[in-house]
């Protein structure tokens, strides 16, 4: 694998005069203070903090850690709020110096100038553990450059949860879109508790939103990754929007952040939120009565197709003024290695990219002892069928990466839904902005 950097820890000679200092101090006696054995290397790894605690708990102070031994180096991990991800690593590029493995949760393209390939990690990952699933590959490759700008080890299933009680008692599930429209308003006026999707800037709108877009048939781009966000399907999704958020929803959506909707869930107060299963996790572990009456279902069929997304996207960059780019190359492919544990760790959370790392996937999550029934993680056995990247049906290059992280489509389907702008008029300047993302890309050669 590639290596950008000479190790700068201990030589091979200064490693042994170190050993034979401390073997002559030990013989001198207890007047000599011996200062314990420093790993010879560091690693240095920052992730956001996970939705589930006991994955950090596991990641940090145990896989980590045994790993570190395993390799005589001193795995230091930090762990931020995921709204700082973005910030922290503009920060980290604009200092050159930071960690040495850094994880997103969206598709990091953008800094693909900045980053190490990973086409070998790729590639030794597939020789152990077979080949990595395409909403993985088209998350994390330039198919202009030929590039590898990250690695991901895991995404995130994003289902829709509803509460069984209140759909029951109208006698509807939320299947469709129209479902949830329609279904959705006959609860609000029966016992005024909402939907909960957001219409802010952050990143479970951008999900929703694009959920929405994709099974209306609407996309930012072609397969070849040709702008076309400016078509009758999205201003159909942008109409239907509009249509949700007057029949089903409250404006406090208008300023949720990325938790806002597990916490409205949990409380009572949402019949139906577009999340991964961190809210009933939450529930269960918190032993919460109402997680019994929240189930999982899968991504909303609309017009067009029944799609979702990946609710984050795991994605590893290795920066190229790391410090120890080999270390952070050689603990991604033992971490695949080991994946299962991961899997186990983050309660079903984290969804392989390497699918053979938990082969027996679908009976664990058939049967699972918290959940209520023990089989409410089952509908998701088939993510992997209604399941996509940003950007599809194209990659998540730099143009798409750009557009997310600056919430555009956030913005545009927030305006028409409060009738700021009229749907034509929020995608009109929707197009007009994006058409600047995309020729900044491609004078950058990247596109």
């Amino acid at each position: 694998m590639e290596s950008q950097k000479p190790h700068r820890g201990l030589s091979r000679r200064d490693a042994i005069m170190t050993a034979t200092a401390a073997g002559v101090a030990a013989s001198i006696g207890p007047f000599f203070h011996v200062t314990p054995a420093r790993a010879a290397k560091t690693l240095k790894i920052l992730q956001w903090s996970h939705f589930v605690p006991g994955y950090d708990r596991w990641f940090n102070n145990t896989y980590t850690k045994e790993w570190g031994k395993k390799n005589d180096t001193e795995v230091i991990v930090d762990n931020i709020n995921l709204a700082l991800l973005e910030s922290r690593a503009a920060a980290e590029v604009s200092a050159q110096k930071g960690h040495d493995l850094f994880m997103l949760l969206m598709p990091p393209s953008v800094f693909e100038d900045q980053v190490v390939p990973m086409n070998d990690v790729y590639a030794e990952c597939e020789k152990a553990s077979g080949k990595a699933i395409e909403l993985g590959i088209k998350s994390t490759y330039n198919p202009k450059t030929k590039q590898y700008f990250a690695f991901s080890d895991s995404y995130v299933p994003d289902p829709v949860n509803y509460r069984t009680d209140l759909w029951g008692d109208i006698g509807m599930k939320p299947d469709t879109w129209d479902d949830i429209r329609v279904g959705g308003k006959k609860i609000k006026d029966k016992t005024r508790i909402p939907v909960g999707i957001g219409l802010s800037a952050e990143i479970d709108t951008g999900v929703a939103m694009r959920a929405i877009m994709y099974s209306f048939g609407a996309h930012e781009q072609d397969e070849a990754g040709n702008l076309t966000i400016n078509s009758k399907n999205t201003l159909e999704a942008l109409r239907f929007v509009k249509g949700l958020f007057e029949d089903c929803m409250t404006a406090e959506v208008l300023a949720w952040d990325a938790s806002s909707n597990n916490r409205q869930m949990l409380a009572g107060r949402s019949s139906l939120v577009l999340n991964a299963i961190s809210v009933t996790r939450t529930g269960e572990n918190q032993k919460m009565a109402i997680h019994e009456k929240i189930a999982v279902a899968k991504a909303a069929k609309g017009p067009v197709r029944r799609m979702g997304l990946e609710h984050v996207m795991d994605c590893y960059v290795i920066w190229k003024f790391a410090e120890n780019i080999p270390g952070a190359q050689k603990f991604l492919v033992d971490y695949i290695a080991n994946f299962k544990e991961a899997f186990l760790a983050s309660e079903f959370y984290n969804f392989p990219c390497f699918p053979q790392t938990v082969p027996d996937l679908k009976q664990l999550i058939s049967h699972d002892k918290k959940a209520v029934p023990p089989d409410k993680y089952a509908v998701l056995e088939d993510v992997l069928d209604w399941a996509t990247n940003i950007g599809y049906p194209g990659y998540s290059t730099a143009p798409i990466s750009d557009t997310y992280q600056t919430w555009l489509l956030n913005t545009a389907f927030a305006e028409a839904a409060t009738g700021a702008e009229t749907p034509e008029d929020a995608l009109k300047k929707l197009d007009t902005k994006m058409k600047a993302i995309w020729a900044k890309w491609k004078e950058r050669g990247m596109i």
